[in-house]
């Protein structure tokens, strides 16, 4: 059968939840929505590269043939090839030695996307292992940034982060490693939360990933989305080896009610010492003034952390693990040639992997737990650190490349511009970057605000706040 398709500003009014109430109420048929997003992904992917695989005649049969359950029955939505297992659809992570990888079944967190009723219609761009911040992998090409297709969407989430702001799809599947939901998000203008440590299961049904760095979230335009998508996925998996504390309530409860005064403490000095582009520092004090006007009292305030420490734990932490990775693939069996199998920035990280020491691996595991500790202390007095999400607006394209050979040079190049993210990786709080300000032509420039461990609800319920006093999009 052939559906109609909504009118063009239709489908950009509403985000996932309004989507999903007006199947619920009979006012929008599921399948005219489903063809709907299938023709702005292809007319508009060729352009941007955000998409990599589809499964769009598995989605059509799902809305026809099966039964819409869910509180977001009937939304399309697109996953990350990343780590992430969906059935039938390779899962590269965006490299030429996973080209032929095709999971036979859906991970946990795949699994309860679908039940909560979304129609997956394929897989999102990400650099080989999500080991840029620039999404341009040899596999597939570059994700090109919708508000100026000569600078990145950011990584590794871009290819995502690039589907949402382009109108593909309302909300996008997402993980975070040292950054890669919150710098998408603010290089693409969307709400980018990256959750606790353990909040909800990773794609690949492991436990932990790097070194306990890796969560998965979602980047949307909605705060209540990113709400509603961590109502259906958060939960303990067997074998967890971490868990963070439950409140009372939904996540998308949360949102409702007055924002309780909050204690903001602003930053804007990168953690060892970066350079922040002025218009991104700018845009964090702007923020911290809108905090004000909310009712939140703010000052000043430089958290307790080692940051150059965390930057050679960083580079240890994540070298030794893509070593193991590299190996691993090597290790299947003799001719097997690195250079066809893997990027010269991977080969190189490996390389130094290899070289590092089990003493340094502890060493760098207790400057994280230290990390940990004093940001911990920290929100004893502060309930919200608020920066800039990136030290400088969005990239161009391959200004951070994964062509470069030498693993020292490259971390330092990209670090440079993350000196805010990784800190909420290594010590496992949530953080998000929400969409606040743009520069003088117009690209997005986010915000970072980041709490104590569980605390989402506060950063959702803050976030909700500036929502509200600024909107950013015309989603409902």
């Amino acid at each position: 059968m052939t559906a109609s398709l909504m009118v063009e500003d239709e489908y950009d009014r509403y985000d996932a939840v309004g989507l999903a109430g007006l199947i619920s109420k009979g006012e929008l048929a599921p399948i005219e929505l489903i063809e709907t997003a299938i023709s702005r992904i292809e007319s508009r992917n060729p352009k941007l590269n955000a998409v990599i695989s589809t499964c769009f005649d598995a989605a059509r049969d799902s809305v026809l043939h099966s039964p819409l359950t869910g509180p977001l029955a009937g939304v399309p939505f697109l996953v990350k090839d990343l780590n992430t297992l969906l059935a039938g659809v390779p899962a590269t992570n965006g490299s030429r030695a996973f080209a032929d990888t095709i999971p036979e079944y859906d991970g946990i967190l795949v699994s309860r996307l679908k039940a909560a009723g979304l129609v997956i219609l394929g897989k999102t761009n990400t650099p080989e292992f999500g080991l840029n911040i620039c999404t341009s992998p040899k596999l597939f090409g570059p994700t090109l940034n919708p508000f100026d297709t000569t600078r990145s969407a950011g990584g590794s989430s871009g290819g995502s982060a690039c589907a949402v702001a382009c109108g593909m799809v309302p909300a996008a599947h997402a993980t975070d490693s040292g950054g890669s939901i919150r710098i998408p998000a603010s290089n693409c203008g969307l709400f980018g939360l990256k959750l606790s440590r353990g909040r909800v299961p990773l794609g690949h049904d492991r436990a932990e990933g790097l070194a306990g760095f890796s969560v998965a979230h979602a980047v949307t335009h909605s705060v209540r989305d990113s709400a509603m998508l961590l109502d259906i996925t958060h939960g303990l998996i067997p074998g967890a080896i971490y868990s963070t504390p439950d409140t009372q309530g939904t996540f998308r409860q949360s949102l409702e009610g007055d924002l309780p005064q909050l204690k903001v403490g602003l930053c804007t000095m990168g953690f060892a010492g970066e350079g922040i582009d002025p218009r991104c520092k700018q845009a964090a004090i702007d923020a911290g003034t809108l905090c004000e006007s909310v009712g939140c009292a703010v000052e000043e305030a430089i958290p307790p952390v080692d940051g150059e420490a965390l930057r050679e734990a960083f580079d240890v932490l994540f070298s030794a693990n893509i070593a193991n990775v590299v190996g691993g693939v090597l290790s299947r069996g003799p001719g097997q040639n690195p250079e066809t199998l893997f990027e010269p920035l991977t080969l190189a990280c490996a390389d130094d992997g290899q070289k590092r020491t089990a003493v340094e691996y502890v060493g760098a595991v207790e400057t994280v737990q230290r990390a940990a500790d004093n940001l911990g202390r920290f929100f004893l007095e502060y309930d919200v650190l608020l920066t800039p999400t990136l030290a400088k607006p969005p990239l161009k394209l391959n200004e951070v490349s994964m062509d470069c050979d030498n693993w020292s040079v490259y971390l330092k190049k990209m670090l440079d511009e993350i000196p805010f993210t990784p800190l909420f990786n290594a010590t496992g709080a949530p953080a998000a970057s929400v969409p606040l300000s743009k520069t003088e032509t117009g690209l997005p420039i986010g915000i970072q605000i980041g709490a104590a461990l569980g605390q989402e609800k506060t950063l959702l319920r803050l976030a909700r706040a500036f929502e509200v006093e600024r909107s950013w999009h015309s989603r409902i």
